[in-house]
């Protein structure tokens, strides 16, 4: 009972999905660390936005940016799946406690590709800081500098931007070349063992 003689409920204590299971460490090589985040704006027609950013966090190249109005996780596991057929399974997949990513479809298709989940722990995107650092620039460089009609011309407009930036725009964290540059040069390190100047 409270000062008052109310009732009070007595508190809950939240779940925590991601507290005792460790984050991985950098990533090795491809395909070792995908992480993914949502990223949200609006059209001039009012429709909104809804991005998922997907990288990989070796090669710093941007896999996909998925753009609709809602994505649920059904959708997740599909764009997830159609990269996998392009590009291979990664061991781990990071991202944070949203809805989408701990839902039971997508931890179950998860086991069944055998991904493991990295979770961050709420309230620290820093721990996601690859694709907080993506973000950051999707948004700057395309979202705050595009004025998009409708939903149609927004996919058209940032998968163009999705391409030059793995293609054409250098990372500072990859010697300043691009995300494509650097994921070319280590496969041919990879299949052939040649080091390349």
């Amino acid at each position: 009972m409270g000062k008052a003689g109310l009732q009070v409920p007595a508190k809950r204590r939240r779940r925590r999905i991601a507290g005792s299971r460790p984050r991985p460490l950098a990533p090795a090589g491809r395909n070792s660390v995908w992480c993914y985040d949502f990223v949200f704006d609006a059209c001039a027609n009012g429709q909104q936005l809804k991005c998922l950013t997907i990288i990989d966090e070796y090669t710093r190249e941007c896999l996909a940016i998925d753009v609709a109005g809602s994505i649920r996780s059904s959708r997740v596991i599909d764009v997830l799946s159609r990269l996998i057929s392009q590009h291979g399974a990664p061991r781990y997949i990071r991202s944070d406690n949203g809805p989408e990513f701990v839902s039971a479809a997508l931890l179950t298709w998860a086991v069944s590709q055998q991904i493991e989940t990295a979770f961050i722990d709420p309230g620290k995107p820093w721990q996601n800081g690859t694709n907080e650092s993506f973000n950051g620039k999707f948004r700057d460089e395309c979202l705050a500098m595009e004025w998009f009609r409708n939903r149609i011309e927004a996919k058209i407009v940032i998968e163009d931007w999705r391409i030059h930036y793995n293609h054409v725009t250098p990372h500072s964290s990859l010697q300043y070349i691009t995300p494509a540059e650097f994921r070319r040069r280590d496969e041919i390190i990879s299949t052939t063992g040649a080091t390349i100047l």
